[in-house]
């Protein structure tokens, strides 16, 4: 199987969908397919993570979730891994610079 640096999504548990299509739910982390790990270092089958090849893993560290989300943690360090940089084009900028 070929890695992708693409983030997929594998949860503690899973909930149908109503369309019938399974979705994460419960602890949420990251992983790349093709690995057997998560982002932040839990390997999957010692953990019984199922995985979701078909759910991109795009949450942001400003995402709420609620009581009616299926999901109910998402991993912050498997947050930090997929974020990255987000002003690298700007560059470094001192917004209150000292006297």
């Amino acid at each position: 199987m070929r890695v992708t640096s693409t983030a997929a999504v594998a949860a503690s548990r899973e909930v149908p969908d109503a369309d019938g299509v399974r979705r994460p739910g419960g602890e949420v982390h990251a992983w790349l397919p093709g690995q057997n790990q998560t982002l932040c270092g839990l390997p999957l089958s010692r953990t019984r993570l199922r995985r979701f090849p078909h759910v991109p893993f795009d949450y942001s560290g400003i995402d709420v979730l609620t009581e009616a989300d299926p999901e109910g943690w998402v991993c912050p360090r498997c947050l930090a891994a997929t974020s990255g940089r987000r002003d690298r084009e700007k560059g470094w900028v001192r917004t209150n610079p000292r006297p």
